[in-house]
């Protein structure tokens, strides 16, 4: 059997930067652990795999692995199978609608921005945290702490977020996933994700985390569009609206990088 790959760097405008997903559409699912397995192989944050639906609301649906675990949502890897729907496989539609463990998700594509329709995952503040967290984040000033599907951490500035040095070996035992931010100097605001429970000690560019973090800081700054940088050695750029209590809107570019061929 055959399979093509396509490597995408997404929330990216030149090669390089970003976060790189491989794309791999199918025409059915294969097994389980085979999926998993390839991620593995292709050992990058994520690897994303696509079938036509059979839903009369969606076109695809779509799942994402990272080299450990299958994981609930990923934003890089979804506008990464846009830009391969749209650019490379011909897809004719002004919309692709993907079916998946987070519901519906839409991504639509002016120019060479991809805009993607996800869910809004507001994080409530916690009164009583872990007290690990000041060990795991090198003892950086914590601002408050806050909870959906990750732990959030508030810290006091930019340069808190960008010089950060945690302790992953401690982080692996107590939490899963966890994101940093803090207000932005040129931009609303910034984070880092980290997920070493998934494998990934940290993860260049994270959608997923924007579901949490757009609610999050369009409260705090009492504004709806929202300009974006996640601080990791690749860096990203992300452009985001929260549009209702239920939905959020997050766009970025995309740049092809690689195509290549799986026997297995």
């Amino acid at each position: 059997m055959k399979l093509t790959l396509y490597q995408i760097d997404a929330f990216a405008n030149k090669l390089f930067s970003g976060n790189p997903a491989a794309v791999i559409p199918l025409q059915h699912w294969l097994e389980d652990n085979l999926l998993q397995t390839i991620a593995l192989e292709n050992n990058l944050s994520e690897t994303v795999y696509f079938v036509p639906s059979t839903s009369s609301n969606a076109d695809y649906d779509i799942r994402w692995f990272t080299p450990a675990v299958e994981v609930n949502l990923c934003g890089h890897a979804t506008l990464a199978s846009a830009h391969v729907l749209f650019n490379i496989l011909g897809f004719k539609k002004d919309e692709v609608r993907f079916s998946s463990k987070s519901g519906t998700l839409s991504v639509t594509k002016k120019d060479a921005l991809f805009t993607m329709d996800f869910p809004s995952w507001k994080p409530e503040r916690l009164d009583v945290y872990h007290d690990s967290l000041n060990e795991i984040l090198g003892g950086k000033e914590i601002v408050g702490v806050y909870k959906y599907r990750d732990i959030l951490i508030e810290l006091a500035d930019e340069d808190a977020v960008k010089k950060c040095l945690p302790d992953f070996t401690l982080m692996k035992k107590h939490f899963d996933k966890m994101i940093i931010t803090a207000p932005g100097k040129n931009v609303d605001f910034v984070s880092r994700f980290f997920a070493p429970a998934a494998g990934i000690d940290e993860d260049p560019v994270t959608g997923s985390a924007h579901s949490q973090l757009i609610p999050f800081w369009s409260e705090k700054l009492r504004k709806s569009k929202l300009h974006a940088l996640q601080l990791s050695q690749r860096g990203g750029e992300l452009w985001c609206e929260q549009i209702n209590q239920e939905r959020v809107t997050i766009s970025g570019n995309c740049v092809f990088y690689m195509k290549g061929e799986i026997n297995i």
